[in-house]
């Protein structure tokens, strides 16, 4: 027991016109899908029949937007291409949208709307470990499941019995950035750290690199701090440069994490430069621009993946949004998939629409952490806890186009 307690060409055409919008700008509760279901329902039925409703509680406003709309576009691929694939036995899953915004509640707000207005029957989400540590006790609660698509600090599964993740956990991933830096520049010896101290994500994050940092034999000569909210690091870059270390390390979100990069190199830095989580996306290549370039980062996800699904997601990713898939959009459509599998196995047991809603949350939770699945991640499946057990990892390097203004994540072999 838990304490704290192919694809046609058809199947593009018809997705393109469904996520047109997904990938900027806000988008709260604009999809044809993010409307309340309109039959009346109290709190122990369920009306399954014309669709299952799936909350999805990601950011889509505040600095948090750029990671939450990419876990938009993955929860949209995903619903279009399993409801083309006959939905949840012929009956078609539906996604609820509720926008987190960048706090912790905003998230609790999302989650409490899903739960008692949406009557979902499960929840993807929150987009920050942050907001997953104050909302995801309130889903725990009502017993209903939760499978986190990009939270990755660590104590997440332990939140409760109906948390689960499908983002691999920083401490599996993270230390693969400083092995790879390390191969690249054996003659690393010293390493400046630096981390957005408001943030429990990037605290979590720092705490696992400065780890691996010292299992290595590195010393660590110096931990600056920043907010997630700044802008301006000249104080801390500075301090860091005049103690000549052979490594940066970035823990923090997309916009303060790529401007920190980017000044990193404007006040003279050479070295290489590790970016945490919270820096795996094509959003930070506008932010830093030319000056992403050798910038690494551990995966959890490769589009060169060669099974099935992720082939299919890839092209259609690729054709939406002309770059390759970030790593959160994969995780999103995973979470996705994972719930409409477990559905799909629990209708085969007992018919949906006949379970009242509690009982359907409390079986659907026992049946998603029992299976194994075969995602654009790869093969994963649970713990009995609920963390996600996953056998691929990568480390990838962003290189930019000479101009400075594009680039692409290219990965180590």
């Amino acid at each position: 027991m838990k304490k704290y307690t192919t694809l046609t060409t058809a199947f593009v055409a018809t997705c393109a016109i469904m996520l047109t919008g997904c990938g900027g700008g806000n988008n709260n509760n604009n999809s044809a899908t993010n409307t309340t279901p309109t039959t009346a329902r109290d709190n122990t039925s369920n009306n399954t029949s014309n669709g299952i409703p799936l909350g999805i509680a990601f950011a889509q406003t505040s600095n948090v937007a750029l990671l939450g709309q990419e876990g938009i576009a993955g929860v949209k691929i995903a619903e279009k291409y399993f409801n083309d694939q006959g939905g949840i036995n012929g009956t078609p899953v539906k996604l609820v949208v509720q926008d987190t915004g960048g706090d912790e509640a905003g998230a609790i707000n999302a989650f409490q709307t899903l739960i008692n207005k949406d009557k979902v029957v499960g929840i993807v989400g929150p987009t920050l470990s942050q907001q997953a540590f104050s909302a995801d006790p309130v889903a725990d609660r009502a017993k209903v499941p939760v499978v986190g698509g990009s939270n990755t600090a660590v104590g997440i599964p332990e939140i409760g019995d109906y948390i689960a993740r499908v983002s691999s956990p920083i401490s599996v991933v993270a230390p693969n950035a400083v092995k790879a830096a390390m191969k690249q520049n054996p003659n690393i010896k010293k390493v400046a750290v630096f981390y957005a101290q408001n943030d429990a994500f990037n605290k979590s994050e720092t705490e696992i690199f400065q780890n691996a940092v010292k299992s290595l034999g590195l010393e660590i000569v110096t931990v600056q701090k920043f907010q997630t909210t700044d802008t301006d690091f000249q104080s801390q870059v500075t301090n860091a440069i005049n103690l000549k270390p052979d490594l940066m390390i970035v823990s923090g979100l997309t916009a303060d994490g790529g401007n920190l990069v980017r000044q990193l190199r404007e006040l003279g830095y050479k070295g290489l430069i590790i970016g945490g989580n919270g820096l795996n996306t094509s959003n930070v290549l506008p932010i830093c621009k030319a000056f992403c370039d050798g910038l690494i980062i551990a995966q959890a996800y490769s589009p060169e993946h060669t099974n099935d699904i992720n082939k299919m997601f890839r092209k259609t990713y690729v054709e939406l949004y002309k770059k390759e898939p970030p790593q959160l959009s994969a995780q999103a459509f995973t979470a996705v998939q994972v719930f409409v599998e477990a559905l799909k196995a629990l209708d085969n047991k007992s018919k949906l629409n006949k379970l009242p809603l509690p009982e359907l949350r409390t079986q659907l939770n026992k049946q998603l952490l029992s299976g194994k699945y075969d995602t654009p991640l790869g093969e994963i499946s649970f713990t009995p806890a609920g963390e996600v057990v996953q056998k691929d990892f990568y480390v990838a390097q962003i290189k930019m186009d000479k101009d400075g203004n594009n680039g692409k994540f290219v990965f180590i072999k």
